[in-house]
This record gives structure tokens, sequence and C-alpha cells, in this order.
């Protein structure tokens, strides 16, 4: 770690200590003594958060893959949004998405885009991802893998506002897109067009 003036703090530890110092820290007490060194190297109060605060109620982040039978059973995890004093869009594209129909039990295909404006927490982005493979061998019409998926968000992290759009690829010659939304999105919030063009054919 290199340092450009005298830390007061630590006297001898950091005296004149223009080069690299090397510090080890327990995992107990390496956020006091972080921020206290790194504030004397920018001459002010440094605010130093452990990744250990958003990581440490996960279960399938930097584990497995393995993913659910159904989607009832798959478990969705959230962490903290560490930007919740301001309001803005976070966006997840699932262009791949799979479902089965529940009456051919062919496979549906869907693009899915998820929009929503946290409050306090945000999905974290591997419990979605396996959430959404979930699908693949479930039966349901459009209109309900849809909107349950939405609802299973709205559920998990109570969003200031949230909405999905499914642009599902026709069978039978006509596609279905599915669109739901939680309410009105935030005054001054920017939200980008779903960018996902309606089915045409020839004309």
């Amino acid at each position: 770690m290199a340092y450009a003036q005298t830390c007061a703090a630590h006297g001898r530890a950091c005296q004149n200590a223009v080069g690299i110092l090397e510090i080890t820290f327990t995992e107990i007490d390496v956020r006091v003594k972080f921020k206290i060194h790194i504030s004397c190297l920018f001459g002010g109060r440094v605010y130093i958060q452990l990744m250990s605060h958003y990581t440490d109620n996960l279960t399938q982040l930097g584990g497995g893959n393995a993913v659910a039978s159904d989607p009832a059973l798959a478990v969705l995890e959230r962490v903290p949004n560490p930007h919740s004093d301001v309001d803005y869009v976070a966006r997840f594209t699932a262009p791949e998405f799979t479902s089965l129909c529940p009456v051919t039990g062919q496979p549906d295909f869907a693009h899915l885009v998820i929009d929503y404006v946290p409050g306090d927490w945000l999905v974290e982005s591997k419990s979605l991802k396996l959430f959404l493979t979930s699908f693949r061998n479930h039966g349901a019409f459009h209109e309900d893998c849809t909107i349950y998926i939405a609802k299973r968000l709205k559920d998990l992290l109570d969003p200031r506002w949230l909405r999905i759009g499914g642009f599902w690829y026709p069978r039978g010659g006509i596609p279905i897109d599915v669109f739901w939304q939680t309410g009105e999105a935030p005054k001054g919030v920017y939200v980008p067009d779903f960018g996902v063009p309606t089915y045409r054919g020839r004309g």
C-alpha cells in the first residue's frame, strides 16, 4: 500500500511512508484498520464496506449451478442496494428464455426484458439466471410465465417500480407479447424503451 504522507494515527508504522506498506488484516478488524490507513492516505475520512455485507446470506453465488426442477422451487436471492438514496433503473434481458407449452409439451421461446427501480434491495443476478432457467422444463402459458416472474421479483425486492416485457416468438403463426408493471415509474427517472420491435411478417 503506497503512502504519500506521515500517518499520525500509526506513528512509526507509517512514518515517512512513501512506498509500499504491507498490512495483514484479520476478518474481524479489516474494516477498522483499513479505513484508518486509507483515510490517512487521502487526508480525509474514507468509507469502507466489506463485501461480506452483501454476500454473507447468498447461497448460490460462487457455488454450483444446480437448476431447480420447477420455478416454484427456485431460490431468488437479494443483496442490499448501495444507492438506495437515488432512483435509477436496473435492466435484465433474457433473450433466450425457454418454457414448455402446457398442452403439447413443445418448447416456447421468449425475449424477456425486466426493468425495476430498486428500493433497499437488488436481485442477485446468478439466482435470477437459475430461476429463469428453471422454466425450461415447466409447462405454462406465455402470460402465466411472464406475470409469475414479475410477481416473484416484486415480492422479493419490494421495488419502487417494476415492469416486465415478455416478447414471445410465434408458434402457430401468432406471436404473443405480454406486458405488466406495478404502476407509474417514479417522477424524473429515465426509463428506456424496451428496445424490442413488435413482430413483423414480410409486410
